[in-house]
């Protein structure tokens, strides 16, 4: 399932599901499928991607600015019902804006847009 994290108005990153049509037949997923998080960093910076979950901070990898980066979420932190929240530490910057949280499950592909700055 396919779930976006788009633009908050006051955040430089914010979070907000798009819901999925109700109408989309239900599929079932494998519970060790990888769930990916597609970034698209339309900024100026560079920016170091992170999943907040549990108390842990886990550094999924960079995406360079004005470039898109598919990025796979850690097994690990999807156990049961796996809330994550998702922090863009632009390189060199003094400011990390985190999302909202989002419910993720094995083999969603979760999208983040970064808007320009």
């Amino acid at each position: 399932m396919r779930r976006y994290l788009v633009p908050l108005a006051l955040a430089a990153i914010g979070a907000s599901l798009g819901s999925c049509s109700g109408n989309q037949p239900q599929t079932t997923v494998d519970a060790n499928a990888p769930a990916t998080l597609t970034v698209d960093n339309q900024a100026f910076p560079d920016m170091d991607i992170y999943v907040l979950a549990e108390g842990q901070r886990v550094r999924l990898g960079q995406v360079t600015g004005h470039q898109q980066a598919k990025l796979t979420i850690p097994n690990t932190l999807l156990r049961g019902t796996a809330t994550l929240r998702f922090v863009a530490d632009p390189i060199g910057g003094t400011h990390a804006p985190v999302s909202q949280q989002i419910i993720v499950n094995p083999g969603d592909e979760v999208v983040l847009r970064i808007p320009p700055t």
